[in-house]
């Protein structure tokens, strides 16, 4: 085989050192002038086409009237292929022409299927799926395999430890003395079929806060309430749980039975990122000072997670909570203690969704209970959004954050703005309706919001006029792909614009219509599943085109980021396209086919169309 071939490109990589030298064997190679057809449609394929040198056009003949013309689908370059599906259907789909003079390495039929049936990767990457392209690119694009492995790392794999358990009726001083046996700071505790945990903190409080006799039954103090995985959950998820929930072990159970616990200790010397220090040290923070040092370390963590080949969702879920974390905390700060249980603090757009993983613009409002009389709330909460800036939350450009009364509302206030928003139909109206649905309670007191949110929910019941006007901004925006179905722009694309927010906001309407709570889009995509409105496939399709939408955009805005003198990205949601290599562009070119076919979807169900 002609040294110019890189086995170093995906699919071919995917191969081990047998099935390269099975491909070397086999491949092949050709010449074509310019015009001549390589392979034609409805001819038996040779096999898969690798370009060398030159450019093919991919085309099928269109009859117009009494003529006819060459309609090109897309054409491929250097170092890309064409024929995959052709060869393994047995039957050319299309006209493959040379649009200038080509060189190519032909892999044979019979070699693709021959390997396509011993390495499964390798087949999927040919069956033209954007999931599996995507698991492909992310496991074996990653620039640290040792990370890869953590994140494919299972509960099961090694980390459970075997609990201690009591059994009802064993005092606080007899399991004391067990919990020092054993040199162990918690404990289960099993009542009939039923387990609760007791720490050593438990134990403090029970006997010196609570004054508890030392011969009270252990059962009496157990907290039945348990946070619990499954031995197939991922480890890193495991991770996150701890980090949300804000403690430090958690209980696996396999259906009905219970296997053991995993350790916080155990997970993070598993994996060696610095998240729980942060997340430690957020909430030890006593003053706005500490809890900003301790928010400086998210940045360099967010690069670390990507650098090492971090799927997108799971840093989306870990970053999501510590911003959360934070927020909530400088809110307790900031907030006199006599005030919290009368108000509550949303965050709204990207953050109240938890898909934002950079800073992003504020986007806050505070809903408070009806009737509360505090004349120097909006004095706290400008204190509020100036410290959040100190932080690094850039403020709104738009204005909706909290230092804007017009985002400061009781619930009565709050509740009578959506239904304005809702029976109007002009887009600054749609805009902040869209906004204020994917709130989210992150300080005070979550039931005030819940009341508005079920009120709304209520109120749009069977309005199908609402949803026909809601749904069509999903379509404001061009997909930015050609009549072929190309990529659209050669130098950059807006992915907000062209690929993110129709997914994003025709997800968002679908899940409003079904009254699904969820604020997250993946878990709105899942939601709707399980309620059958979407095909599995069909969210499967879309989740992964926005997981990859969001991924392009991070690593672009992090290298933006390191170059800037100001340390900011003043255009966060361009993708230049000429910095991604063909793996990424193919991908880039399927999700956007998909954002289109969603489209079409959302013209049908909304009746859209003219």
């Amino acid at each position: 085989m002609p040294d110019s071939f890189k086995m170093t490109n995906l699919p071919f990589s995917l191969l081990d050192e047998k099935e390269e030298q099975t491909l070397r064997s086999s491949l092949d190679i050709s010449y074509y002038q310019k015009g001549e057809v390589i392979m034609a449609a409805g001819e038996e394929p040779e096999g898969v086409f690798i370009i060398l040198k030159g450019r093919v056009g991919e085309s099928e003949v269109v009859e117009e009237g009494e003529t006819s013309r060459e309609q090109i689908f897309v054409y491929y370059t250097n170092e890309d292929y064409f024929g995959g599906w052709s060869a393994i259907r047995g039957k050319a789909i299309h006209n493959f022409i040379a649009e200038e003079e080509t060189i190519c390495h032909i892999l044979p039929t019979k070699t693709l299927l021959d390997l396509m049936s011993t390495n499964s990767l390798f087949a999927d990457y040919f069956q033209q799926n954007l999931s599996a392209k995507t698991e492909i690119m992310q496991q074996h694009g990653s620039k640290d395999q040792d990370m890869a492995e953590f994140m494919l790392a299972k509960v099961s794999d090694g980390l459970v430890r075997e609990p201690l358990v009591i059994v009802e009726g064993t005092s606080i001083r007899e399991a004391t003395l067990i919990m020092r046996e054993h040199k162990s700071d918690c404990l289960l505790v099993r009542r009939g079929s039923r387990y609760g945990m007791v720490t050593g903190t438990d134990l403090l409080d029970a006997v010196i806060v609570n004054e508890m006799p030392m011969d009270t039954d252990l059962a009496e103090i157990a907290s039945y309430r348990l946070i619990t995985v499954e031995p197939d959950d991922y480890l890193f998820n495991a991770l996150i749980i701890m980090t949300q929930q804000r403690i430090e072990r958690v209980v696996v159970m396999a259906g009905a039975e219970m296997s053991g616990i995993v350790e916080l200790t155990d997970v993070l010397s598993y994996f060696s990122s610095h998240s729980h220090v942060i997340g430690l040290r957020i909430e030890r923070a006593q003053t706005v000072e500490d809890l900003k040092e301790a928010a400086q370390g998210l940045d360099d963590l967010i690069k670390a997670l990507v650098s090492h080949g971090v799927k997108t969702r799971f840093a989306m879920d870990l970053l999501a909570a510590m911003n959360g974390r934070i927020i909530a905390k400088l809110f307790n700060i900031i907030m006199p203690a006599d005030m919290q249980p009368h108000v509550c603090l949303l965050v709204m757009g990207s953050e109240g969704r938890g898909e934002q993983i950079m800073k992003t613009d504020q986007d806050n409002a505070v809903i408070y209970r009806d009737g509360l009389v505090w004349p120097k709330m909006q004095d706290t909460l400008n204190r509020f959004s100036e410290t959040l800036i100190g932080f690094g939350f850039p403020p709104c450009p738009g204005n909706i954050m909290v230092s804007n009364p017009a985002w400061v509302r009781s619930l009565g206030e709050w509740t009578q703005m959506l239904r304005e928003w809702a029976d109007k139909c002009d887009s600054e109206s749609q805009m902040n309706l869209a906004i204020a649905i994917d709130a989210k309670p992150v300080a005070g007191n979550p039931a005030i919001f819940k009341a508005s949110r079920n009120w709304f929910m209520r109120h749009l019941r069977n309005n199908d006029v609402f949803f026909s006007h809601f749904a069509k901004a999903s379509l404001e925006f061009d997909t930015p792909l050609t009549f072929f179905g190309n990529l659209k722009d050669k130098g950059h694309l807006d992915i907000k614009k062209g690929g993110i927010f129709p997914i994003v906001h025709g997800i968002r309407t679908i899940a409003l219509e079904y009254r699904i709570k969820a604020t997250n889009t993946f878990e709105r995509i899942e939601a709707l599943v399980e309620q059958e409105q979407l095909q599995q496939k069909h969210g499967s399709e879309l989740a992964e085109a926005l997981s990859l939408f969001i991924s392009l955009r991070l690593r672009q805005q992090i290298k933006r980021i390191e170059c800037s003198d100001t340390g900011h990205d003043q255009t966060p949601n361009l993708i230049e396209l000429q910095s991604l290599d063909k793996m990424e562009r193919d991908l880039l070119r399927d999700a956007l086919h998909i954002v289109k076919g969603f489209k079409k979807h959302l013209e049908l169900r909304y009746h859209l169309g003219g």
